[in-house]
């Protein structure tokens, strides 16, 4: 990997995909409408989580004409990486820290041999990928923290599906019975 010693952006190790809105934008509470995904990491992927430590430090230092000119200390800030055993209440996320990212444009969305995927029934909430994500500061009405920007897609593998939505070959997959009509 690139020398990260000034880096804001980083390359996920393999991360389930959660609240997946990665091909259409949504709009949130009439918001501008984004691309987002909460990206569920396990808390034994060191490499990734201190990957993002350091995007985060360095988002920090170059955001910090945001900030009146100075560096804060990170505990005065809103910061993206959170733990998912005290932060959220779903199984999925036990052992697991998260990070939400979003971006106003489309992420490219590709397999592991980096081709395009065009069938958006592939890419869901609950399969694994590897995620580009990019940090930056923010303050705006009274809120000052590190944000994560979300750049591109390489799905890993399928996973159980979050959310609990069946697919119509599993809801339809009994035999219909003869008397459905009368």
């Amino acid at each position: 990997m690139a020398n990260q010693t000034n880096t804001t952006k980083v390359v996920t190790g393999k991360v389930r995909l959660s609240y997946a809105n990665v091909w259409e934008p949504a709009s949130i509470n009439g918001g501008t409408p984004k691309y987002s995904v909460s990206l569920i990491i396990p808390k034994t992927d060191t490499k990734t989580i201190d990957l993002i430590n350091a995007a985060v430090d360095n988002a920090i230092k170059q955001g910090a004409a945001k900030f009146g000119g100075k560096i804060p200390n990170r505990a005065a800030l809103k910061l993206p990486l959170r733990d998912g055993d005290t932060e959220r209440d779903d199984e999925a996320y036990k052992g697991a820290y998260f990070v939400n990212a979003n971006s106003t444009t489309a992420p490219q969305i590709v397999d592991t041999a980096v081709q395009p995927i065009l069938d958006r029934n592939e890419v869901y909430s609950g399969c694994y990928a590897r995620v580009s994500i990019n940090f930056y500061a923010f303050n705006s009405n009274g809120n000052r923290g590190i944000a994560c920007g979300l750049g591109n897609i390489q799905k890993i593998s399928d996973g159980e599906a979050l959310g609990g939505k069946s697919t119509a070959a599993e809801d339809f997959a009994t035999d219909m019975d003869d008397d459905f009509l009368s």
